[in-house]
């Protein structure tokens, strides 16, 4: 396994970090809740990231509400027994957790509440890295930069980071927490991949330019840079937000599917694997948020760090790019 730090941070995290948004109740009422995976199924697969050097752990009270949480703090802390100080566990808030008022947003209230949710289900006394998971219109972002630097002052996070919304956004939160002494947003979650590059235009180049850590949901495209064009999944065939991301632009994407195919034979490793070193040889990318429900989906991950792409490869990859409509903001 391969380490590095987070943007300009200390924190130190492997270059793959496991998604957790596939473990979860199965039963239970959620848009992803069809293909999810309960405890027992979940376990060797938490395992065998951490056997794998994998100390970088993604999830968000939203999953399965809650239940993702309660998995993989069942997982590691109770069956496996993980010092905390090994692992590096991040969530997110935003959206509605249950029915009524002051149930979803990034109002005062709202994160006070959610965080202490999130660490009882975590089975923590903290989370390290605390990410808003969109950007919450109605509420003004003074109170919620600085409700996020007081759980950071009451040792309940470590840092902050958000998730998937416009530039402007992202800059005025950070504006806002050092003109007031607050604490400063060190990451950002963003959807970014082969076939979807639209955060190049401003977001990554702000990151950069910031030292904040980029650690990109959705690598391998809801699984659609990992197999041929017309070859489906469980997954695939439920997964509505995947299917509203990405099957617009099916027809403009193939050309870039099939050249990852062309370099996965030529480099003898998967699809998956290529589209992942792709996204590791570019400058600024921390972590890949790798999601898994098989073992073997997270052995082939970490296989990514070992695949080296040139340069002439990477152009290869991406000359049939072609500008996208904007989609995971909202």
């Amino acid at each position: 396994m391969e380490y590095t730090k987070l943007g300009r941070t200390g924190l130190e995290v492997s270059r793959i970090c496991l998604g957790c948004m596939g473990f979860g109740d199965p039963n239970l009422q959620w848009v992803h809740s069809k293909w999810t995976l309960n405890l027992e199924d979940s376990r060797p697969i938490i395992k065998r990231a951490l056997d794998l050097g994998i100390n970088f752990f993604d999830t968000a009270n939203v999953y399965s509400l809650g239940s993702s949480e309660e998995i993989l703090g069942q997982v590691l802390f109770k069956d496996l027994g993980v010092n905390r100080d090994e692992v590096v566990i991040a969530t997110k808030v935003f959206f509605r957790m249950r029915e009524g008022p002051n149930a979803h947003g990034l109002s005062r209230k709202a994160i006070f509440s959610e965080i202490d949710n999130s660490l009882r289900r975590l089975k923590t006394d903290y989370v390290d890295i605390y990410f808003i998971h969109r950007w919450d219109y109605q509420t003004p972002i003074e109170e919620t930069m600085e409700a996020l630097h007081d759980i950071v002052k009451a040792g309940k996070v470590r840092y902050i980071g958000a998730s998937s919304m416009w530039t402007w956004q992202f800059q005025k939160a950070n504006y806002v927490a050092e003109k007031h002494g607050w604490t400063r947003f060190v990451a950002m979650q963003n959807h970014y991949n082969l076939i979807y590059r639209e955060e190049e235009r401003e977001m990554i180049p702000y990151c950069r330019a910031e030292g904040i850590g980029i650690v990109p949901y959705s690598p391998l495209a809801g699984g659609r840079l990992a197999r041929e064009p017309n070859e489906t999944t469980p997954r695939a065939e439920s997964d509505q937000i995947a299917r509203w991301k990405y099957d617009a632009t099916a027809d403009i994407d193939r050309p870039i599917i099939e050249r990852v195919g062309e370099l996965a034979k030529k480099h003898g490793v998967s699809r998956a694997q290529i589209a992942l070193a792709w996204l590791l040889h570019k400058e600024g990318i921390t972590a890949p948020i790798v999601g898994a429900t098989k073992v073997s989906h997270i052995e082939e991950a970490v296989g990514a760090l070992s695949v080296k792409l040139t340069q002439e490869e990477i152009a290869y990859l991406e000359e049939p790019y072609v500008p996208h409509p904007v989609v995971g903001h909202q």
